[in-house]
């Protein structure tokens, strides 16, 4: 960072530059913690100083592994990263922050600025880009507006209601009975020391469930460490879980405390574990048999007391069979095995976590929303969410930022969902309950009697009177006539245009 940088900022900070539209002429700075991670250390010093005078606590790294140390240890709202640094490079360490700390929002600078690498920063889930020399009032604004958004977020979180359960751990939203099963079993093994493999889509949310069973174990006073491998080398990877000496390799200019370390007293969760290259998945039994490691380059053998929890979307024993991952492995980690549901196994909950996250995102984006119209409930109903949690949770998002009143309308959501339809009839084994799937078996052999109720009937070895009661039941009324009957019914069940293209 240049000195002529450095001055501007130190003139914008003690009040010499305009304030920025956002801030306004009276406007003190958020209270808040932030970690400014560069490997120059004169850039580090500098804004160190002038974020300190604006009000700011601040810790530095001079590295992207000391970073991530500082992340657990200092808990920072905001993330200040320079992008090009050895070793672990901004994006690189912008994931595992994202991974380690999803609240913590993320500013990168950087003084080789392109259009595609801001793209890049954003996707990977940078919250803004700011190019060195840096310009005083945008950094201040920047940085005013994700303080601002990580504390409300933060205040949103603690106003959130919770009472006893694995459901309430951390807000976990799901009342379908396949739903309370998973959070029965996560109750279950809390408490006890055995490893624990999440399965699942990509989604469905195993991420949340390991820190809710780490919230209540008896390790919830402990860390509740995270570590995908999905953005890391092998070497990297294997640094990250265990640590490196100073020298193991380049970059490593400083002994690094890996996620093991870290997580002393607490909980593990590997990520992607069916994504580990297998010399790491050794390693990994090595310390699920002895409890014992050592770092990268090193000799020193440590010991620490870490339960682990790891999560795939893989079918880990197809991997297995094709070599891919250790079957010894497996056995260790499957010792507890919580299969979570896709989101289309559950659908009475698809509404219940649309509200919750329409009430956070109105929170984070200042708006004054009171929930979604009955055309929008019903294309969020009729979406197949073959992203899970996650997608719906992005969805929701797009819709708060799109919605023009106080409703959400079909409009406002993606255009994927806004012309959603699917198959009502279709139920999915394991995962429906027993009334789903005997409507999807009453409406299926109705339409294939030509909607007379009484061949419906004989088909299924029920009284053509209990016909009659379901199909009151989901809101069909025929005529007690042949011909009249089966027309009623069969219109009832003809499928209708998606709200939008019956406008």
């Amino acid at each position: 960072m240049s000195k002529e940088s450095i001055d501007a900022l130190r003139a914008s900070a003690i009040g010499t530059s305009a304030p920025s539209e956002r801030e306004g002429p009276d406007a003190k700075p958020a209270p808040g913690r932030v970690l400014v991670v560069d490997d120059e250390a004169r850039a580090c010093s500098a804004l160190q100083g002038l974020l300190r005078q604006r009000g700011y606590e601040v810790a530095t790294a001079c590295n992207a592994f000391r970073g991530l140390e500082l992340l657990d240890e200092f808990r920072p709202q905001v993330v200040l990263t320079d992008l090009r640094m050895p070793g672990l490079d901004g994006l690189a360490f912008l994931e595992c922050v994202r991974t380690a700390a999803p609240g913590t929002r993320i500013i990168v600078m950087t003084g080789f600025g392109s259009v595609e690498v801001a793209v890049d920063a954003m996707k990977r889930g940078a919250d803004d880009f700011l190019e060195k020399p840096l310009d005083g009032p945008l950094l201040w604004r920047s940085l005013h507006s994700s303080m601002e958004r990580a504390l409300l977020l933060e205040e949103s979180c603690a106003q959130r209601p919770r009472g006893d359960g694995a459901a309430a751990a951390l807000g976990v939203v799901g009342d379908h009975p396949s739903m309370r099963a998973v959070l029965n079993r996560a109750e279950q093994v809390s408490p006890s020391r055995a490893t624990v493999l999440l399965t699942g889509e990509s989604g469905t949310g195993k991420g949340l469930m390991a820190e809710t069973i780490h919230r209540l174990s008896g390790r919830a006073k402990g860390p509740f460490v995270e570590l995908s491998c999905s953005a890391l080398s092998e070497s990297l990877l294997e640094s990250e879980l265990f640590g490196h000496e100073r020298g193991a390799f380049t970059g490593a200019v400083s002994r690094h405390e890996g996620r093991f370390k870290r997580a002393a007293g607490g909980t593990l969760f590997l990520d992607e574990i069916g994504s580990y290259p297998l010399s790491t998945q050794v390693k990994l039994l090595n310390f699920l048999q002895t409890r014992r490691f050592e770092r990268v380059g090193g000799s020193e053998t440590l010991t620490v007391d870490v339960r682990l929890v790891a999560a795939t979307n893989n079918d880990l024993r197809t991997e297995v069979l094709a070599g891919r991952f250790r079957e010894d492995l497996f056995y260790r980690l499957n010792v507890f095995r919580i299969d979570l549901p896709p989101l289309r196994a559950r659908r009475s909950d698809v509404l219940s976590l649309a509200e919750t996250f329409l009430a956070r995102f109105a929170a984070e984006n200042e708006r004054r929303l009171d929930g979604f119209s009955r055309e929008a409930h019903e294309r969020l109903l009729l979406y197949n969410w073959p992203g899970n949690v996650r997608e719906l949770e992005h969805a929701v998002e797009h819709a708060a930022i799109m919605a023009r009143g106080r409703l959400v309308m079909p409009e406002d959501l993606p255009e994927t969902v806004a012309g959603a339809s699917y198959d009502p009839l279709e139920v999915e084994i394991p995962g429906s309950t027993l009334a789903e799937i005997e409507r999807s078996a009453i409406l299926k052999s109705v339409i294939a009697a030509g909607g007379r109720a009484t061949e419906a009937a004989a088909m299924l070895g029920i009284s053509k009177s209990k016909i009659y009661y379901r199909l009151r039941d989901y809101g069909i009324h025929p005529a007690r006539r042949d011909d009249a009957e089966a027309d009623a019914i069969m219109d009832a069940l003809r499928p209708r245009e998606p709200a939008a293209a019956r406008r």
